[in-house]
Order: structure tokens, then C-alpha cells, then sequence
């Protein structure tokens, strides 16, 4: 085999459908027990994201792949089963199940000095197979190893209830009649909160600092489709952020007025939160709004306003490391956690290993994975050449820089990408 490629989730499937397609021979491993990633539901004992009460944020025309659509049975924003069940069909009608091998963990990747690189991965008996492969392609994404504050605030060890991560929740069901306390303002949490206040006794959600919400459809139109829009791609950055702040003081106020705090930052200089019912669920008594954690007494967490409540739970909504214990250290994130790749997709100094998925843009994020590998299937197969290794550092650096500018230098933001420009990267390269 020619290339190993790593994860059988969204973008790795989209991976070895470019692969295929050029008729470049590859393997797929992925150590669950089926193919679709984050969006299959862990299994009973399984560590995992897909919660069950889990949906698309981004319409079913931008998020399925282009050359095989979303039944249209389904509704525009699909559950996380509904997704899985589509990314099953989409691995046996592109012909690359019969590539995957299942229950199959990558445990090293390292560059031989010939060039190759060997892949070391363990099955479910335990058993190790060591394999040399021209390339490697890294589509596993990063939502493995749980992000918890460190140290949790002072009184975590002795909390008589429960302190959990959102990689362990499951469903509100969990926790009927319970009192809970969910940290953080990204997806996981405005969802798990929402989640929870249908069950839970009371639902309290912890922010630390103000973060835009913006529903997934404005003036009737999805998000996403509006990041991919002409129209809107051709404001300048500023009249971008102007149209939204604008469009979202229309659809729902200000933040401060639900008990939210107001970010300190302008739309699109930050990750986003889309939810069309957090807000609706804090106006219905529903969840109610804290600021961040500062201790826990016995069964009360204490918030830094001085308020407290008694808990039975708290379930950190707070993101994911960015690691891949498979790899050397280092790559593909610097000291300084940012992820430091050409295009963001290639190790300057790594020839032969390459990322796909490792994005996070306003909108869906197909289309970014697809481009990515139809580009490194390009590269494989020869028809694109990659610039040398010094004028890929100058465009990593170049914009990690532009990103700081905008984003500061927060954890994650060195992968935000903007779908437009990042596509029209690659339209530019790409073979017809």
C-alpha cells in the first residue's frame, strides 16, 4: 500500500474517496467498531462525543458531500444518527469500506530515514502490525483527550457530587430530577444545557467570558450558506462583521439582556456558538446563567459573583487538546499550541505526512475537507508540487501571524479559516 490514512470519520472518508478515485492504493484505520467518526454513537462503556441529543449546526446540502447527497427525507439540520447512518452509505458507495480496517488503533507513526514511515497499530486482541507506507494521512481529528481546567478550582477534590466532561455525557436522562451545573459557551455546552433543562431539576450554565451566539439561520437563510456566499464573500472583512452584528441585534437582542456577559471582541475575531434554543431556554426559566467557577463547598459550587448553588453535577463543556499521542511530539503543534502546518494540511518538515480536517470555520466544513483531499490526492499522484520547505514556513508563519492579528493568540484559533478565501486556495491549484 501507498498511503495509510488515519480515521474513518467525515474527513477521512472524504480522503479515501480522492484517493480512490485516482487509483492510488491506501489503507484505513480506525479504531472504533464502525466507520463515522464523532458522529457514531459510542458504544455502552465507550468514551466518545456523540451525545444523543446531537445535531448538525450546518444545512445537510453543505455538510454532505458533493458527489453523494443527503437523502432529502432528511430534515436541514440532521441528528447525529441520521449523520452516521449517511456517512455508512457514503463509505459503500464510494468503495472505501472495503478499504477500512475497523477496531484498529494507531498507536506510533514515525519517518524512517529512507523517507518511509512506518505506522504501528494494534487490533482488538491486542495484537501489533508494523507497516511501511510512501505517505500518511492524519484524519482522526481531536476530540480524544479531554481539556479540564488545571487545576479545577480549589475544593473539586472533596465536591460531593459529580464532576464530569462533556466526552462523557450521554443524555439528559442521566441526570432527571438532578441539579447541574454546565461550564463553558461552545457547541457541547449551549447543547448539553438545553439537553439537560428538560430533565434536570435546575440548569445552570458557567460562563467565563462572552462568546457570539448566532442562530443557525439569519433572514431565513443558514450560516453556512451565507459564509459561502458571493455576495458575502465580496464585503470586505469589516462590512462582514457589520452585516452580522447588524443581523444579529435583529434576531435576538443583546446578549447581556438574557444574563449572558457581552463579548469583549467583534464577530468573526473569535470562534462562534451557533444555537437556535439556548437563548430560547434561558428566557423560559429553563437555564439559568452564572458566571465562572471559583470553588466548590461540599455539595455548592460557588461562583466568582459570590453567589452558590447546590449541585449534584458539573459537566465541563471545555473543548478538547489538540494531541495525537501517535505522533512525534511536536507535530503538528508548536510550544506555543499552535498548529503549524502549510495550508493546514502539510508539515513543512515532514515530507510525505499530511492533515485533513484539521479546520474550524464559520459553517460547514465539507467542502474544506473535500478540497483538502482532492489537493493531497493531487500531491500523491503527482499532478501538484508542493513549494520548498522554506517558502512553506513563510506562509505558516505569514499566517499564524494574520490569525493572532484577529483572533489573539487563544488556544484553537491557529485553525480558524474562513470558507471563501481557504477554498479559493485551493481552486487555484486543484486539477479539473
Amino acid at each position: 500500500m501507498r498511503v495509510c490514512v488515519i480515521g474513518a470519520g467525515l474527513s477521512g472518508l472524504a480522503v479515501g474517496h480522492a484517493l480512490r478515485e485516482r487509483g492510488i492504493g491506501f489503507v484505513c484505520l480506525e479504531k472504533a467498531d464502525d466507520v463515522g467518526g464523532i458522529w457514531r454513537q459510542p458504544e455502552a462503556g465507550e468514551r466518545g462525543p456523540g451525545y444523543e441529543s446531537l445535531h448538525l449546526n450546518t444545512a445537510k446540502q453543505l455538510t454532505g458531500y458533493a458527489d453523494f447527497p443527503m437523502p432529502e427525507s432528511y430534515p436541514l439540520y440532521p441528528r447525529h444518527s441520521q449523520f452516521a447512518a449517511y456517512l455508512r452509505s457514503f463509505a459503500e458507495w464510494s468503495g472505501v469500506r472495503e478499504h477500512v480496517e475497523l477496531r484498529t488503533e494507531v498507536t506510533s507513526v514515525r519517518q524512517e530515514p529512507d523517507g518511509m514511515w512506518t505506522v504501528v497499530s494494534r487490533d482488538a486482541r491486542g495484537a501489533e502490525t508494523s507497516r511501511r507506507f510512501e505517505r500518511v494521512i492524519v484524519a482522526s481529528g481531536h476530540h480524544t483527550e479531554p481539556a479540564l481546567p488545571d487545576p479545577l478550582p480549589a475544593g473539586a477534590d472533596s465536591f460531593a457530587g459529580t464532576i464530569l466532561h462533556s466526552l462523557d455525557y450521554r443524555t439528559g436522562a442521566d441526570f432527571a430530577g438532578r441539579r447541574v451545573v454546565v461550564v463553558g459557551m461552545g457547541a457541547s455546552a449551549v447543547d448539553i444545557a438545553a439537553d439537560l433543562s428538560r430533565h434536570a431539576a435546575e440548569t445552570f450554565l458557567s460562563v467565563r467570558r462572552g462568546l457570539h451566539i448566532v442562530p443557525k439561520q439569519l433572514y431565513g437563510m443558514s450560516v453556512d450558506v451565507i459564509a459561502e456566499a458571493p455576495w458575502f464573500n465580496e464585503m470586505s472583512f469589516a462590512e462582514r462583521i457589520q452585516w452580522a452584528e447588524q443581523a444579529l441585534l435583529v434576531a435576538r437582542g443583546k446578549l447581556s439582556d438574557y444574563g449572558l456577559p457581552e463579548p469583549d471582541h467583534p464577530v468573526f475575531s473569535s470562534a462562534t456558538t451557533l444555537s437556535d434554543e439556548i437563548l430560547s431556554r434561558i428566557r423560559h426559566g429553563a437555564v439559568t446563567p452564572r458566571p465562572a467557577i471559583d470553588s466548590f463547598d461540599g455539595d455548592r459550587v460557588v461562583f466568582t459573583d459570590g453567589t452558590s448553588t447546590p449541585a449534584d453535577a458539573v459537566v465541563y463543556c471545555t473543548g478538547f487538546h489538540m494531541t495525537w499521542p501517535f505522533l512525534p511530539a511536536g507535530c503538528p503543534v508548536a510550544a506555543d499550541g499552535s498548529v503549524e502546518l502549510y495550508r493546514r494540511v502539510v508539515p513543512a518538515d515532514r515530507p510525505g505526512l499530511y492533515f485533513v480536517g484539521l479546520v474550524r470555520p464559520v459553517g460547514a466544513i465539507t467542502r474544506l475537507v473535500e478540497a483538502q483531499a482532492r489537493w493531497v490526492a493531487g500531491i500523491i499522484g503527482g499532478e501538484i508540487s508542493l513549494p520548498s520547505a522554506e517558502v512553506m514556513r513563510e506562509e505558516i508563519d505569514a499566517y499564524l501571524t494574520s490569525i493572532a492579528q484577529r483572533y489573539g493568540r487563544t488556544r484553537g484559533a491557529s485553525i480558524q479559516v474562513d470558507v471563501g478565501p481557504y477554498l479559493a486556495e485551493f481552486r487555484e491549484s486543484l486539477p479539473v
